[in-house]
């Protein structure tokens, strides 16, 4: 065989390695996937088995406790008011959640589908807000509260979580992409711009509204600086504050354990809420407009 002659390929062996080529791009890929699924879980696992633990286990980094203990969770109702700080942290979420849809849908709503001077500098403004940090916000939100006598009292705690600058982003971006013509044809049929607004757009932004409801919920469950520092009653107190209260009780490690197992028990409603909304988050974010 003339050595200077090229090896032709068939058309099956290089069928044959594109696919090799592509089986083992496909394999490194769900390598990856599987290692950073792998390290994000871990601390949420670590956690949840450790609050089966007994204290002289906690740093054991098994994730199958042994021997398993229930006692943690009674202890969280007998050593704290966990129950009433579950309660005032739902009803902290939900009240914040609701208030959130209805100044943010109507505010994206006026910003989207009205003209008048000014209405992009007072939607760059409200935009600028974001990139403000929260830590900046703590002493002026405190000083009004206590200018207004709003100090440890919810609605001094409700007061920055009002309005949210993010939502009226997401609901006004999520309005420009519903037909101005359909609200043009309901205002000639006579309707006033609130029926416009509550019975043609509103229906039609319910993924993002869902989107929006999830996040606030999730927000409003999960922050602790601000209620940490407007809050001193212990009555009062939301769960992530309630969860300092487990840390006077150090000793053999039962504080930490009690704070893993608040902190899984207070993860549990998150959890359940996405796994039944994931859905509308994924549509919410996308702005998928009508279909």
């Amino acid at each position: 065989m003339n050595p200077n002659t090229k090896q032709v390929r068939s058309p099956v062996d290089r069928r044959f390695n594109r696919s090799y080529a592509n089986g083992a791009w496909l394999l490194l890929r769900y390598l990856l996937l599987f290692a950073g699924v792998a390290v994000t879980l871990f601390p949420f696992l670590w956690m949840a088995a450790s609050s089966f633990k007994e204290p002289k286990d906690l740093f054991d980094l098994s994730l199958i406790p042994s021997p398993a203990t229930w006692s943690n969770f009674g202890d969280l109702f007998v050593k704290a008011p966990f129950g009433l700080w579950f309660a005032n942290t739902a009803g902290v979420a939900v009240v914040s959640t609701v208030s959130v849809l209805v100044f943010d849908t109507m505010v994206g709503y006026v910003l989207a589908k009205f003209v008048f001077p000014g209405r992009s500098v007072i939607f760059v403004f409200i935009i600028s807000t974001l990139m403000v940090p929260t830590e900046m916000l703590i002493i002026p939100w405190y000083l009004l509260a206590s200018k207004l006598g709003l100090s440890d009292t919810y609605a001094g705690l409700l007061l920055p979580g009002l309005i949210s600058a993010f939502g009226i982003f997401l609901m006004r971006q999520f309005m420009e992409s519903l037909p101005s013509e359909l609200l043009d044809a309901a205002r000639i049929d006579g309707l006033n711009e609130w029926r416009v607004f509550s019975t043609i757009a509103l229906p039609l932004m319910k993924p993002a509204l869902a989107t929006l409801a999830i996040l606030s919920f999730i927000s409003g469950w999960n922050q602790f600086i601000w209620p940490f520092i407007v809050l001193q009653t212990e009555n009062k107190y939301t769960l992530p504050v309630g969860m300092v209260y487990f840390s006077s009780e150090l000793k053999d490690n039962s504080g930490w354990i009690l704070i893993m197992t608040a902190a899984t028990v207070s993860v549990l409603p998150l959890i359940t809420i996405f796994l039944i909304f994931q859905k509308r988050i994924i549509q919410g974010i996308a702005l998928s407009g009508m279909k």
